[in-house]
Formats: structure tokens, C-alpha cells, sequence
């Protein structure tokens, strides 16, 4: 018995340093000499067809500054619509789009007046650009959100690519504005950070990133699928479905875009939550893709689905390790003092610290980390409740 919980003490750990060391490492290895798809337009070739497909809620606060990007993008106009959707906003987004509408015949704009949550108005729009556009191959869809803002050539960039008929997805490259230093955007850049050096590794060492960021990124308008209306993370879902029907997803590091983070635990603990939720269904749908025996599920397994189980690693390992220090195991007694520390000790210091305008940034950075287990955890428990309806209030931003 005592063998059997030493197992699995260790095996919960391992998870965790797989996913978060050892797959980053590996990658760094399996993509070493490798080069991105050379295989792409050049500006003076006939450029598919694009169809920004954008919804917002709410957004007065962005949306001028978006459309201002959107509208200066170095793109042919002849080869790119814009299909905006407002989710019945109840601000002055609609007004705000409105006044654009007569500076570009470009632009198409639905003013929803029922709420449908992000995934419902992007599968009407998606739907309304296919019947004006078709579903040709050499149509391509630019998912987006109102508080990326793009460079010129961030378009053309991501576009350059679908001259490989085998690219299905390719994804930007997310920067970041006003990081403070007392809140926690100092970390989810550095998190999101590594997140696009991981994505990019996959896209070079098997032209399969697992996941885009939602809030740019080009997807081949044939391979797209309408996402479940109770759906929470729909940029996922749309590229496993991509994935079942064959192609690439690659990252171009080139295609950069600009987003201000939330400088807020709470505001991000709220997001990461209802991710998590999200993360849950995703995984319940696509499960079947870990049993291929490719590198697909290996980065599907490794990348993902060891880091969702995270808080159930560490809950094992938690419990275990108290097991057998109550049996008298001085291994096991520190292994528990160090993880009572770690979890508990360390994020309640913290959280006291910045009370009095004290931070320090290792102790923040592993009170996020344990904020954002939890958050994984209580969405999981989301998840198993069921998610009714994919309607939320986006967070607030710097």
C-alpha cells in the first residue's frame, strides 16, 4: 500500500514538471534545425479572399481603436470584409460601429438584439460571410476580438501562409500593454509568453500548435465549425474540429497584435475559471484524439491535458504525502511542511504583503499559480454541474 501511494505521489508530480518543464524542453529539442513553412505569398500574388469575423459586448472602451486597426490594415480592399456582430450591447459599441459603416463598404454590421454569448454571434456571422463569400478554399475567416488591436501587416502575415494548401489555422503573436508591476499582468505575460514560444516549438517540430489564441488568429473558412451554443472556449473547439478534418496550425511570430491584460487576481481568477469550465467540455469532446498514438495526442496530452488536471495533482500529492508523514515517513513529514507552505503559507503571505502595498514577485508568482489551480478545479466543478449557456461579462482591462 505504502508503494502504491509513493506511485502516485510521484507520478502527480511528474505530470506537473512534464507539462511545465520537461514537454517545453523536448520541443525546444524536436524543433531544433527546423524552419517555418517557406511555402507563401508574396504581396504582389492574388490574395485570398478574408472575412474578419468579429463580436463585441460592450466594448466603447476599445471598439474605436479596433476599427481604426482594422480599417488601416495593409490589405487589398477588394479582398477583405469585415463582419461585426454586437451581442445586444447596451453601451455605445453600436453607435460607435454605426459611424464606421459609412467610411467603409467593407464593413457588415449586425446588431444582435438578443444575447447569444461570443461563440453564437461568431456562428452567424461565419454563416452569413460564407453565403456572400462561398466556402472556397481560398476563403479564409480572421477570428478576432475588440480589445486586440493589430499592426498593418498583421493580416498579410497570417495570410501569407494559406498559400500551403495543407495550413488550416495559423495564429499571431500576442503582446502586451500596461503591465503593472503590483498586480498580477506582470505574470500572465510572462505566462502567455511562454505560451506562444510553446505554440511556435509545435508549430516548427510538428505543424500542430495545440490551441490558438482566441483574440487573432486565421482559420481556413472550409474548415470551420460551428461551435455548441453552450460552448465556453471556442477557439479550441474550432481547432480540434480543424484537426479531425486534416491539416496544419501553425504560429507566426511575425503577425504581431497588442492586448492590455487585467491587473486584477479576481478579474483573472473569474476569466481562468470559467476557461477551466470550458477546457472540460473541449476535453470530453475531443478525448478520443488522445488514443491516435501521434504527436497530436502527445501534445494534446502533454501541453493541455496534464495542466487542467494540475489541481488534481496536487490534491493527490497533498494528501499522500500527509498519509504517510502520519505513518512516520521523515521524507514524507517535509515533502507535506514544504507543500503546506508552498499552497498555503506562501499565497496567505502574499495576499497580506500587497494589503500593505508590499510585493514581492516570487511570493505573487506562486500565489498565482495556486489561484489559477484553483480556478481550474472550481470550473471543473462547473463543468460537472453543466454549463447552460456560453453568455458572460468579459474583465475589465488596463
Amino acid at each position: 500500500m505504502g508503494f502504491f501511494l509513493q506511485l502516485i505521489f510521484w507520478l502527480s508530480l511528474l505530470g506537473l514538471v512534464h507539462s511545465y518543464l520537461l514537454y517545453p524542453i523536448w520541443l525546444r529539442w524536436k524543433s531544433a534545425n527546423k524552419k517555418q513553412n517557406t511555402n507563401v505569398y508574396s504581396s504582389g500574388d492574388q490574395l485570398p479572399m478574408v472575412s474578419v469575423l468579429m463580436s463585441v459586448y460592450n466594448e466603447e472602451a476599445v471598439i474605436k481603436e479596433k476599427m481604426e486597426s482594422l480599417l488601416a490594415l495593409d490589405y487589398p480592399k477588394d479582398r477583405l470584409r469585415f463582419y461585426i456582430g454586437s451581442d445586444c450591447s447596451a453601451d455605445q459599441t453600436n453607435s460607435i460601429v454605426d459611424a464606421f459603416h459609412s467610411l467603409s463598404s467593407q464593413l457588415r454590421f449586425h446588431p444582435f438584439v438578443q444575447r447569444r454569448g461570443k461563440p453564437g454571434v461568431i456562428n452567424e456571422l461565419a454563416e452569413i460571410a460564407l453565403k456572400e463569400q462561398g466556402k472556397d478554399p481560398q476563403h479564409v475567416f480572421l477570428m478576432t476580438d475588440a480589445s486586440v488591436m493589430l499592426r498593418e501587416d498583421t493580416l498579410f502575415e497570417l495570410i501569407k501562409h494559406f498559400k500551403n494548401e495543407e495550413i488550416m489555422i495559423v495564429d499571431a503573436n500576442m503582446l502586451h500593454t500596461d503591465i503593472q508591476s503590483k498586480g498580477i499582468a506582470q505574470l500572465e505575460n510572462q505566462y502567455i509568453s511562454s505560451e506562444v514560444k510553446v505554440k511556435h516549438l509545435e508549430s516548427l517540430a510538428f505543424g500542430k500548435m495545440i490551441g490558438p489564441f482566441g483574440g487573432c488568429y486565421a482559420l481556413r473558412a472550409s474548415h470551420f465549425a460551428p461551435v455548441p451554443d453552450n460552448f465556453l472556449v471556442d477557439d479550441f473547439y474550432i481547432t480540434m474540429r480543424a484537426f479531425e478534418k486534416g491539416g496544419l496550425a501553425i504560429n507566426e511570430l511575425n503577425a504581431i497584435c497588442y492586448e492590455s491584460l487585467p491587473d486584477s487576481m479576481s478579474e483573472e481568477y473569474r476569466r481562468k475559471r470559467r476557461i477551466s469550465a470550458g477546457n472540460f467540455q473541449n476535453l470530453q469532446t475531443f478525448r478520443h484524439l488522445l488514443w491516435k498514438g501521434d504527436y497530436l495526442a502527445f501534445a494534446f496530452f502533454s501541453h493541455k491535458v496534464l495542466r487542467w488536471l494540475g489541481p488534481f495533482f496536487l490534491i493527490f500529492a497533498s494528501v499522500i504525502s500527509l498519509i504517510l508523514a502520519i505513518g512516520g515517513n521523515i521524507l514524507y513529514q517535509n515533502l507535506f511542511l514544504l507543500m503546506i507552505i508552498g499552497l498555503i503559507g506562501v499565497p496567505v503571505l502574499d495576499f497580506l504583503l500587497s494589503k500593505i502595498g508590499i510585493n514581492i514577485q516570487p511570493l505573487r508568482a506562486l500565489r498565482y499559480f495556486v489561484m489559477m489551480n484553483l480556478a481550474l478545479l472550481e470550473g471543473f466543478f462547473k463543468y460537472l454541474k453543466g454549463v447552460k449557456t456560453n453568455v458572460w461579462q468579459p474583465p475589465r482591462r488596463n
